[in-house]
């Protein structure tokens, strides 16, 4: 499964508003215990709350890795352009409605993004060879070097920091990940 065939997606992009803090921030679940269909495993099952609390804290580290990933790119480069970058950098020419339903903005918010993005020096429109009337955004030579270098450096961390890690947990990891957002997706 590729990054651009539609299930999969990036925490940076898009869990944010699935998992619920507290107003402490801390994770724990807030409501009743509705039970999810399946006997012994209700929302409240230790289970749940331990994945809710993990979720909770790896989203928070990452939109905050994503405005720092961000400013490397370019310093004038808002947090959630880097996602955009990203989807360019995997998938190739995109039109703006594509990468709209991708990240999950209307087309204002799209036209506002890639403006921004173009006058940075980062993104280029072109005519859609196939519809005169569309437009397809791709990473300028510019853009896609910039976004090698943060996207390099962050597998550089990620390595270090799982170095302890045998290489099939990372994989298992992974793939557990990969699982998860397909479900997510599945459910929006």
């Amino acid at each position: 499964m590729t990054a651009c065939d539609g299930n999969f997606q990036y925490w940076e992009t898009e869990a944010g508003a699935d998992v619920r803090e507290d107003g402490n921030g801390d994770g724990r679940r807030v409501g009743s215990g509705v039970s999810a269909g399946m006997p012994g495993h209700g929302v409240e099952q230790p289970e749940f709350l331990s994945l809710e609390r993990e979720l909770t804290v790896l989203l928070r580290r990452a939109r905050a890795s994503q405005g720092e990933m961000a400013r490397e790119v370019h310093p004038d480069l808002e947090s959630a352009a880097y996602g955009l970058l990203i989807r360019l950098d995997e998938c190739g020419r995109q039109r703006a409605t594509e990468l709209a339903a991708y990240i999950g903005v209307g087309k204002a918010t799209m036209s506002r993004q890639l403006r921004a993005l173009e006058d940075l020096g980062l993104v280029a429109r072109e005519p859609d060879p196939a519809d005169g009337r569309a437009w397809l955004v791709h990473l300028t030579e510019e853009g896609r070097g910039r976004v090698g270098k943060v996207r390099e450096a962050r597998r550089a961390r990620y390595a270090r920091r799982l170095s302890g890690w045998d290489p099939r947990e990372v994989s298992e990891l992974a793939r557990l990940l990969n699982q998860l957002n397909q479900e997510m997706e599945g459910q929006g």
